[in-house]
């Protein structure tokens, strides 16, 4: 009976592996609300969005969130600009996939990917 018992043993704890892991994506997907962007040549975020370009250089939006007055926005770290709450603001054309991040406001980065060109 030991084998017998080993098995289900091993089972169980595959089990339970599996349903963390399941349980643990998904939640990790329905918890950010992300929406996924695509477009050719320019696409339009949000905080929170992910971009997929399919061509480079790709021209980038960024919906700034609403509110009162301007709020520097970076791309990978690096400052772009200061644009007013509320407004989508034209961030420029960029040839490799970038982070923006919003200072100043509470919001989550949105990402840009953009394909390397050879």
């Amino acid at each position: 009976m030991k084998p017998q018992s080993h098995r289900v043993r091993t089972r169980a704890l595959a089990y339970s592996i599996a349903t963390i892991l399941v349980g643990g994506l998904l939640s990790a997907c329905a918890s950010t609300g992300d929406n996924s962007i695509s477009g050719f040549d320019q696409i339009t975020l949000a905080p929170g969005d992910t971009g997929n370009c399919e061509s480079s250089p790709c021209q980038v939006y960024l919906k700034m969130p609403p509110g009162s007055g301007s709020y520097e926005v970076t791309a990978n770290e690096v400052r772009v600009g200061s644009f007013p709450a509320g407004e989508t603001a034209s961030l420029g054309s960029f040839w490799q996939s970038q982070a923006f991040e919003i200072k100043g406001m509470n919001v989550p980065k949105a990402y840009a990917y953009i394909p390397q060109q050879r």
